[in-house]
């Protein structure tokens, strides 16, 4: 239940982002292929999120160090442009248009996800 939870919290960023963010777009032919196509580009967010940020964390410490944190910037607006990729790959209507729409994408969905996050209880009923 909690993976449902969080894919739905992290489609309905997905869309927050693509009504605030300009270059980050869904071109569903309806909303419920837009819908679809927000949940699949979700899944694949979860997935490389899960995959390979803490790799990313563990071998980049030391730029997290040196920039006081500022490199998780650069790397969340990477990730996002690498689900741009392979959502393009996998023909999904969600387009990316270069790193500024990936880095405002990636805080936006990053304090979207937060303020669901703090409204919506998780799967052990805690909020």
């Amino acid at each position: 239940m909690g993976f449902l939870i969080r894919l739905a919290t992290t489609a309905v960023a997905l869309w927050v982002t693509t009504l605030i963010v300009p270059g980050v777009d869904v071109t569903g032919r309806s909303g419920s292929d837009s819908a679809l196509t927000l949940l699949i580009v979700a899944l694949i967010f979860g997935v490389i999120n899960a995959v390979l940020k803490p790799v990313i964390k563990v071998v980049g410490c030391v730029f997290y160090l040196l920039t006081l944190g500022l490199f998780a910037l650069v790397v969340n607006a990477l990730l996002f442009l690498l689900t741009d990729r392979i959502a393009r790959a996998l023909d999904l209507p969600f387009h990316v248009n270069g790193f500024w729409a990936a880095f405002w994408g990636a805080i936006v969905m990053a304090v979207v996800t937060w303020l669901i996050s703090v409204v919506v209880p998780d799967s052990t009923g805690r909020r």
